[in-house]
């Protein structure tokens, strides 16, 4: 069986997702056969696997850097936020209907307990090392009795625990020690060692608190780790667009209207990673401005997140901007939103029956409790969108949505979708306006396609009088770096012996 590690945070956002990631390379690149495992997780940011599971996004990037395949037995359950106090409840990657918070924690979180357990066994029969998350904190009382993903799973499995606090944010020494303080004895004897992580400054000057810290609890620091900027590694939740920095105005300007339910702004990673585009996340009280691009992300409640861009006025910014010239895309619920009508008959998302869309796309969406998961491949022929003449036969994606979209006219449709979970297709997917402006698909994931990435980029360089730029960004080649820029920063600033002695005293 696998050995098995474990970090859990005195709090949510500390860093635990980001060091079981550089814990999954750094073994990799020590030869083992490692993997991440995360029993529940609670995130918008989702994915979807090739037998058509979904998962958290957060152990996709954790897959990645141990070289494997996502698969949902590393993240059994997922939560996604619908409203206050609701989720949508994903068990093995398919949804089983929404839950309260005190539905879920009261009544079905430990009925999943024995799925976790059939994860582990797997996970611990073909693995040598299994990296385990917690989730929020180990010491959330009210919490405990339902515990599904910190310290149950640790004694469920001896797991040696790293226990990280975040001294960005103040306060760290009086975290660990609180969260110690409130964990029962054989809790606390199961916590080995002591992470500070975000650390900025001098280490020197640092000393004094440490010494102090593992006089008082009787841990060892395991390590200090540096605040890491720009780690071009896929965020778990949106907590993190707080952190992402705008550094000064570059060729290109593309906007994302960062609605409260946006999920899955990944899709738009690897524009930030391009070094002529600035991406910038616009929230409630900022001003669009005039970008040379706007996006609007998914959305895990698609009729919610176009009343707040109502309510917030951008939907007058964004008409206005578009009738000037400025080109709009929609991906997923940004794409229903452009439609005339949204209906939700069966109240999938909401108490409406149905709400007018922004009207800038001639289809009309209803939403079903059925959810399409799959990965695939499409064609893009000279859609028109800008004016593009880009033609690629091999792109690839995946779909998660509810809705199901309806063609009100004779249009010109943005890609045809070749496959579906490795099945042979053809099916016309979203819709490009007769002008070329705007555009909508139901593809998470087309802009990680280098070559269509650039190409539109070099469109709208063009629209601008700049030359467009030849070269392509690799995103593959910048991942496989930033996973292990991460593991030589980690690696530098842990005690990987003692680590490894953990890993060994099982």
């Amino acid at each position: 069986m696998a050995k098995t590690i474990m970090l859990q945070g005195t709090s949510s956002h500390v860093g635990k997702s980001i060091l079981t990631t550089a814990l999954c390379r750094i073994f990799l690149q020590d030869g083992q056969r490692v993997v991440p495992f995360k029993a529940q997780n609670m995130a918008l940011n989702s994915y979807v696997t090739k037998t058509g599971g979904e998962m958290g996004r957060a152990q996709v990037a954790q897959a990645e850097a141990a070289g494997l395949e996502p698969i949902v037995e590393m993240n059994p359950v997922l939560l996604k936020p619908t409203g206050n106090s609701c989720s949508q409840v994903i068990l093995m990657g398919k949804p089983i209907g929404n839950m309260t918070a005190k539905e879920y924690h009261t009544g079905y979180s430990l009925q999943a307990l024995g799925v976790i357990k059939e994860c582990l066994d797997k996970l611990g029969a073909e693995f040598d090392v299994i990296v385990i998350e917690g989730a929020g904190s180990p010491a959330e009382v009210n919490l405990k009795a339902n515990d599904i993903v910190n310290m149950r799973i640790a004694k469920m499995l001896t797991a040696p625990v790293l226990l990280i606090a975040d001294i960005d944010r103040g306060g760290a020494l009086a975290s660990v020690v609180g969260t110690l303080e409130l964990l029962d004895p054989d809790e606390r004897d199961l916590v080995k060692g002591i992470i500070i992580n975000k650390f900025r400054g001098d280490i020197d000057l640092l000393k004094p608190a440490l010494e102090f810290l593992e006089a008082k609890t009787g841990k060892p620091v395991v390590g200090v780790v540096p605040h890491l900027d720009q780690l071009g590694i896929d965020d778990e939740d949106s907590v993190s667009l707080d952190d992402k920095q705008v550094n000064g105005m570059r060729d290109l300007d593309i906007v994302v209207i960062r609605t409260p339910k946006i999920s899955n702004f990944t899709d738009f990673s690897a524009f930030a990673s391009e070094t002529d585009v600035t991406v910038r996340y616009i929230k409630q009280g900022e001003s669009i401005g005039k970008p040379d691009l706007i996006l609007l992300p998914g959305s895990k409640n698609t009729i919610e997140d176009l009343l707040y861009i109502r309510q917030q006025g951008y939907e007058e910014q964004i008409l206005e901007l578009v009738n000037s010239g400025t080109p709009l895309i929609g991906i997923c619920g940004g794409y229903q939103m452009l439609g005339k009508q949204i209906a939700d008959p069966e109240h999938t998302e909401s108490n409406l029956d149905n709400i007018s869309g922004i009207g800038l796309l001639n289809i009309s969406t209803t939403f079903t409790p059925n959810k399409m998961t799959h990965q695939i491949t499409a064609s893009c022929n000279s859609n028109g969108f800008l004016g593009l003449n880009f033609t690629c036969d091999h792109l690839t994606g995946y779909e998660i949505h509810m809705g199901r979209t309806e063609f009100l006219d004779n249009i010109q449709h943005a890609f045809t979708i070749t496959s579906r979970s490795d099945q042979p297709i053809t099916s016309a997917d979203g819709v490009v306006r007769s002008d070329g402006l705007v555009m909508g698909t139901y593809i998470h994931g087309i802009f990680d396609n280098d070559e269509y990435r650039r190409s539109l980029l070099n469109a709208l360089r063009t629209r601008k009088g700049l030359t467009p730029i030849e070269s392509v960004n690799d995103t593959h080649i910048r991942k496989e770096s930033s996973y292990n820029r991460l593991a030589d920063t980690v690696r530098n600033s842990l005690n990987m012996e003692l680590i490894y002695t953990l890993l060994g005293s099982e």
